[in-house]
Parts: structure tokens; sequence; C-alpha cells
């Protein structure tokens, strides 16, 4: 690979990764060294407090052991140095970061130069190079503000929530907490919700006067009103539906109106953070972390076609959907050439996306080159990197297409009953797309969106064409209450409300999970027992710190820090002194409890069990009446099948030695000592009914009888 030497005044550069750096390195040549600081040099100490609160907040930064060797490296080199240019990523972590390397390695004010590009290729990294600035400390203090607020939350609350909950380890945050709340209340939502019945009538209609390409032509119409009940129309019964049906006997079916208008469909802005999450998540099941994992190799570089390696994509934490005007005309060009004009607005395109402190000087996330196709970099991509490319790419490229054209036609039909005279409004609507647009591209997804199913539209009719109805079909529905939350649908609530930004949205949502507190239920949040009683307990005795408009307000004053118009040290003094008074109240007010188990009895004297985690982070069952029953035993994992003798409940458990350390044993023991070391599966012998448990890859076996079989995947089911 044959290397360049930009013509640029030579020094030390220094970014946050490896692979940043050996892409930058290539771009710049010889006359540069390329350094990666891994990371974070500096930062607060990991074991203890390290702000001093007393008068002004005031952080205490340590180097680490790990860092102290690499931060060493890095002054001197810096000494040997004319120039060392910071290249960490353009945000404010990014910003935090240069600022550390700084201050650890002792770089003077006048040979240190801070650059900063969006995306990694030769053009920006080289213009970048070409208009240094300084440190931006109305950033670096933004950041400082936000990890100590966060830093005074978690080791302030975490140790009060833990000793309260007899749970060791337990962690409360001011953003992770914020969005359990959020898991917490749509499950209590669910629970609460009552399902109200409902019934829809569709009729299936004909007439001599259709138009059809198929054997069939006939329709389905759906019953939207009767006389003057339109607008709130509802069949609450069974019983309302099988009368409006006996009515429509002998009916006279005519269509009253028939409305024909155009559509146009917009496409969608390109991707920000939040909504590459959310798209990444609807059609390629990444969660949030994953897709941000993937979207950093992208963006840091990827070597394509034996050329130096090229960043892919631009920078992945973003909230602008702006795009760089030459972006935009390549773009444009490539439409031209593959689909001709029509598939090009006759201005480019500017989408508004309007964020909560949105940072407008950022760019949105978008192909480095439109001409780097998905299937001309394929090959040289993972599968996870290319579908990920492939997704920004089109989304990119869609952006900056003309509308989706579309003929929307609504046929309203009458139905005239002959026994009560009463007449009956029917519909049937439907969409024909008479120019693709940027759909010819990308189809946006939704997430938590129900589709209606389409109905065929007829042709051929016109208003007062008589129709035969050849027959009704009544169908029961109930409401159903909002669904639970998607990482993809909470990272969308967040941003709604205001509260994280791009480069927390993945921390977050991986965070509460993490901490046991939610788990993924076929790719949906689904709260623990332990997040419940953390979310009640915070709700309870921290009500401003877990609401979302005081996150959200936090936000907003963090973002006034970052445009300079606020005092970071004293917005922090401001949120420390209220939550410092209500720390201080919960302790005394807070009773000791626990997270209870209903389905857990103590063997001993029969009260329920509660969950309880000690401090080597093993978590166990004991007795609710602790002290006065000390009776405990280890937590165990519900599995399918039953008990052959008891018909209790099998659990799995692990063995204090030996080399098989897992077992599976009934959960009424030590009443029931039934134990078997192959796991049990979901399905019951054919022959007897009894427990088949597996036996070896393939195979089932009964304990039984004696019958042996084949497994089936869907036969072996775990329940938690």
């Amino acid at each position: 690979m044959q290397e360049r030497d930009v013509e640029l005044e030579r020094g030390l550069v220094i970014v946050e990764s490896p692979t940043k750096a050996r892409t930058i390195g290539r771009i710049l040549g010889r006359k540069f060294t390329v350094m990666a600081s891994f990371g974070h040099v500096r930062d607060l100490p990991t074991t203890r407090m390290g702000v001093e609160v007393a008068d002004d907040i005031t952080p205490e930064y340590l180097v680490p052991r790990g860092s102290r060797r690499l931060v060493s490296e890095i002054s001197e080199l810096a000494k040997q140095a004319p120039i060392t240019y910071l290249a960490t990523d353009p945000d404010r972590e990014g910003e935090a970061i240069s600022w550390h390397l700084a201050r650890a390695a002792g770089i003077p004010h006048d040979r240190l130069k801070r650059v900063v590009f969006h995306e990694i290729t030769a053009e920006a990294v080289e213009l970048a190079f070409q208009s240094p600035r300084d440190i931006d400390m109305n950033l670096v203090n933004a950041q400082q503000a936000r990890r100590i607020m966060d830093r005074l939350v978690g080791y302030s609350l975490s140790p009060l929530i833990s000793k309260k909950l007899r749970w060791w380890g337990l962690s409360a945050g001011r953003v992770q907490s914020v969005a359990l709340r959020l898991v917490v209340e749509r499950e209590l939502e669910i629970e609460a919700f009552i399902a109200q019945e409902y019934w829809s009538i569709d009729a299936q209609l004909g007439s001599g006067e259709l138009k059809s390409s198929s054997s069939h032509a006939d329709f389905v119409a759906r019953l939207m009103g009767k006389g003057t009940e339109r607008k709130n129309f509802v069949i609450p019964s069974s019983s309302d539906a099988q009368e409006i049906c006996a009515d429509l006997e002998g009916a006279v079916w005519a269509v009253k109106k028939i409305n024909v208008r155009d559509v146009n469909h917009r496409p969608p802005p390109p991707f920000i953070t939040s909504t590459l999450q959310q798209e990444a998540g609807s059609k390629l099941r990444f969660g949030a972390r994953r897709t941000m994992t993937v979207a950093q190799q992208l963006y840091e570089g990827v070597t394509v076609s034996g050329q130096e390696p090229v960043g892919l994509i631009t920078y992945m934490r973003t909230d602008s959907t702006n795009v760089a005007q030459s972006a935009v005309q390549e773009a444009r060009e490539y439409l031209v050439k593959m689909w001709g004009k029509d598939y090009i607005p006759p201005r480019p395109r500017v989408h508004r996306k309007k964020v909560k402190g949105a940072q407008e000087a950022h760019e949105a996330i978008r192909p480095t080159s439109i001409l780097r196709t998905p299937e001309k970099v394929k090959s040289y991509l993972n599968r996870e990197q290319s579908l990920l490319y492939e997704l920004i790419w089109k989304r990119f490229l869609a952006s900056q297409m003309a509308d989706a054209k579309g003929q929307g036609t609504t046929i309203q039909i009458s139905a005239l009953s002959a026994i009560s005279g009463t007449d009956y409004q029917f519909q049937v609507s439907g969409e024909v797309i008479v120019f693709p647009g940027f759909r010819k591209v990308y189809l946006v997804s939704s997430d938590d969106t129900d589709r209606k199913p389409e109905h065929r539209v007829p042709e051929g009719l016109s208003t007062g064409t008589m129709l035969q109805c050849l027959g009704l079909n009544p169908v029961q529905h109930f409401t159903q209450p909002s669904p639970r939350f998607s990482e993809a649908s909470l990272v969308a609530a967040l941003e709604r409300q205001g509260i994280g930004r791009p480069s927390t949205y993945a921390a977050i949502v991986s965070t509460v999970q993490e901490r046991g507190y939610v788990s993924r239920d076929r790719g949906r949040l689904l709260p623990l027992p332990l997040g419940r009683v953390v979310n009640q307990l915070l709700t309870e005795h921290f009500s401003s710190l877990v609401d979302l408009g005081f996150t959200a307000q936090m936000e907003e004053e963090l973002d006034q820090v970052a445009q300079g118009e606020r005092d970071w040290q004293g917005l922090l003094q401001s949120f420390y002194e209220p939550f410092a008074h209500d720390l201080d109240d919960a302790s005394s007010r807070i009773p000791p409890t626990s997270i209870p188990v209903s389905d857990q009895q103590c063997e001993v004297c029969e009260k329920s069990m509660v969950l309880k985690r000690n401090r080597w982070g093993r978590t166990f069952l004991s007795c609710i009446d602790y002290p006065d029953c000390r009776h405990a035993r280890p937590l165990s994992a519900r599995v399918a099948g039953e008990c052959p003798r008891c018909g209790g409940k099998l659990v799995e458990r692990k063995a204090r030695k030996g080399r098989r350390s897992t077992f599976y044993g009934c959960a009424n023991y030590p009443s029931c000592d039934f134990t078997i070391n192959q796991r049990p599966l979901g399905e019951p012998c054919p022959e007897c009914g009894g427990l088949l448990v597996r036996k070896g890859k393939n195979d089932a076996r009964c304990v039984v009888c004696v019958f042996t079989g084949r497994v089936t995947v869907e036969s072996e089911n775990s329940v938690t």
C-alpha cells in the first residue's frame, strides 16, 4: 500500500483506538507518529467518590495504573514533537479525552492543537489538520458536569439502596433510573389494562361491473357507521353484531361516493444515533450496544479493495440531520446516473428533524461516499458490518430521492336495511403506488405499529352502482394495551423526553439489563422483581431524581454549559444540595425491605421467601421472617417439566463440588429428593406421559418408561 505525505507540519497525533490510529496513520504518512490512547487516560477514582463537595464541587482525577506507562510514553514523544495533535472524537466525550490527555501528559498549550473530523477519509482528515483549533473548554466542562453528577448519584445512592434492600452491589443512576421507571410503568399499565370487547363486520360484495385480473370479481368492505353514528361508532358485543347482520338481510347495497386523491410520501431523513438504533433493532434485530459497536467499526476504518483503510460512515454519535453539500451532490449525481432525473427532487433536500439539544454543527450518519455501494464493499466486511452499512447507505440515498407518489381511493357504500330502514355505511380504501420514488431503495419500518390488513380496492365502479352482498363476517376483537418497550422504542421514548444524548443511549439500555433490573423477552423489555422494587424505592423517596421533566431539564442545562451559557460548578451545586437533603432524609425513613418471590415458600415455617444477594454476587432465597427463621437456600432457575415423583416443579441447581456442576431436581426438596443430571425437556413422554430428558445431542429418553426418541428444538423449554 502506497503511503503519501500530507503537506502539513509534522508531529504527534493521538486518537482513541488502535483501528482509528492505523487508518489515520496511513492517510497522514510517515511524517506523523499516530498513537492510540485506548480511551480515557485519566478519570475519577474507582474506589471512592473522588469529588469534594464541601465548598465548590471539585473532582479528583487520577491516571489509572494500567494507563501510567502509556501516559509516560505520550509525554516523552510530545516533548520531541514540535506539535501534538489531539484527534479524538468530535463530541463532548472526545473533547474531554483530549483535555485529560493534555493534562496527564503535561503537553504545553503552545505545542498543542485540536483537530476534529466527522469522517475518516483522506479529504476530511487533511482538511481538519489544515484548520486546527484549541480545546473547547465549554464542551469539556459539560462532560465534567455530567460525569460528576452521575458520580454523586451513583456513589451516594447505590450503597443506600443496597443496604435497604439487603442486596449487595445494587446501583442507581441519574438517567438509568429514569429508563427503568419508563419500563416499569409501562408494565404496570399493561397489568392494569382491562381489555374491552368490540366487533367488526366485513361485507363480501360483488357486481357485474367490476374489473378484475383474477377469477374473483368481489371485494371486502368494512362497516364504519350506521345512521348518524359514524365518528364514535362501536359494536360492543356479539349480540349487537348479530343484530346488525340480521338487519342487513335483504338490504339494498349501492356505491354512495368514490374519492380519488393523490398521495405523496416524503422520504425519511438520514440516520441520527437514535433512529439508527431503532431501525437496526426493527430490521436487523440488533440491540442498541451491538448497533453502536458495529457502527464504530465502520467509522474507524476498513481496508477496501487493497487500498488504504478508510472510514465507511461518518461519526455515529450525532443528533443532527444536517448533511454536507458535497455528499448531497454526490448522491444526486448517482441517482441521475442510475435511474434518471425523475428520482431526484428539483432542489436538494434539507431535513429538519428537531431533537432537544441537537448539535447542528454535526452531520447525520451517512456513507462517506455513496459510490462505495454495499455490493462493492460486501466482500471486505463481516456479516454484521455488511448489514448495517447497507442500511445506512440505503437510508441516506433514499433521503435525497423524490417523493413516492400514489393514488388513494376510498369507496363509501350504503346498505339500506329493508327491515328497519337504517342506512349502514361501509367503506373500502386502498392506495396504488404510481411512482416509487425513494421506495425503490428503502422502506421505513415501524417498531410498535400494527399494520392493518390491506383490502383490494375494486375498479370499474361509479357512484350509484348497485352491489350484491355475498356474505357478512362479524369478527370479535379486544382492545390492546401499549406494547412493552423494545430497546429501540425505549431509545425513542428517551429521545422524545429529551433524556440522554447520542453517546449515552446504548449504555443506558444495556445498564438496566446488566444490573438485573430488566430482561429481554422475545425482543421486549420486561421488568424483573428486583427492578420493580428498586423503582418503587426511588420513586417514593427520590421523586425529583427519577422525574422525567427534571432529568430533561438537567440535559438542557448541560447543553447550556456546552454552549458557554452556564457555569458548570454552579449547575452541580444547584443539583447536589437538594439531592443531599433527600439522601439524608431517605436514609432515616426507608425501612429495610426485600424482594418477594411469590411462588416460593420457606420449607421450615411456610412463610414467603425473598431474594437476596451477598457481597460475592451470589443470589439466594431467604425466609422473609429472618432473623427469627434463618432458613435459606440457593436460587434455582425453573426448567420445563414436572417431578415424576411428586408432581412438583423442576429447577436447575449447582453442585458445590464435582465435575458435573449443573443438575436438575425437585423444587420441593428436602421433602422430595428427586434429581437427574440430564436437562428436562418440555414435551411429555408420548408413551406414558412421563418426564423426557435429553440423551446425547439429538435424542431424548423417558425417566419413567423405556421410551427413546428424537429431540425437537421446540420441545426444549426453559422457564424463568
